[in-house]
């Protein structure tokens, strides 16, 4: 499983999901990515970073996305 890659541990950045043995948030590999940074500048920026890794994040997102109920509100209630 790819997620085996990612470490939620109270102790770690807050609990926050990180690539595990680094304090690398997901967060901040999908932002980076969001904004455009190739992967391989990323894995230049963060050398203890792997392909592996940031696909792991992008798995992890997806998998978090997939367990997530999207409501619509209307707008003449709200």
């Amino acid at each position: 499983m790819k997620t085996n890659r990612i470490e939620l541990n109270p102790k770690v950045c807050n609990g926050k999901p990180v690539i595990r043995g680094t304090r690398i948030p997901v967060s901040v590999i999908l932002e980076q990515i969001a904004e455009g940074i190739s992967w391989d500048t990323l894995l230049t920026n963060y050398p203890e970073l792997e392909k592996g890794d940031i696909k792991a994040a992008l798995h992890y997102a997806m998998s978090s996305l997939d367990h997530t109920e999207i409501r619509t509100i209307d707008a003449r209630i709200a």
